[in-house]
């Protein structure tokens, strides 16, 4: 399976607090779930299997990698927080303190996908910006060309 990144890319990318986590925490199919659900309807199929060629390194370093990092971090978090045994779903806990409340968690999610929304427009207005060097994305298939509502404003690109 082809992906952007690397698991330890992710790692390095999505998770910058200094925290260890292990290479194997990520599979790849976490990285290409990212990648299928939330960039490549932006990109389109074709711009996105050039990326995957390693064409438009630039590109793909500068808008297309923090997208994938954060969706990744989007879509594993959850299960980061909870740990499946043999004794069942477990939340994790030291003796120095407690799992974090349902609220926190979920706060932290709806961040996460604000700047991941972000993060995605960066991209498109790039590559909007520039169709003579991606003749291969399509704007009118982007699924962010349409009328949104962005902080209680009607937005139409």
């Amino acid at each position: 399976m082809k992906t952007l990144l690397s698991a330890a890319q992710v790692l390095r990318l999505a998770f910058p607090e200094g925290g260890y986590l292990p290479p194997d925490t990520l599979a790849e199919a976490d990285i290409a779930a990212a990648e299928h659900r939330y960039l490549r309807p932006v990109l389109g199929a074709a711009l996105h299997e050039r990326l995957l060629a390693g064409e438009a390194a630039d590109f793909t370093a500068d808008y297309a990698a923090p997208c994938v990092a954060l969706a990744v971090r989007l879509l594993v978090g959850r299960r980061l927080d909870l740990r499946s045994t043999r004794l069942g779903t477990l939340a994790p806990k030291s003796d120095r303190g407690a799992p974090p409340a349902e609220a926190p968690l979920c706060g932290r999610q709806r961040t996460l996908r604000l700047e991941l929304h972000a993060l995605l427009w960066r991209a498109s207005e790039y590559l909007a910006a520039h169709p003579a060097e991606y003749p291969d994305y399509d704007p009118d298939a982007n699924p962010l060309n349409r009328c949104t509502t962005d902080g209680g404003l009607v937005q139409v690109r």
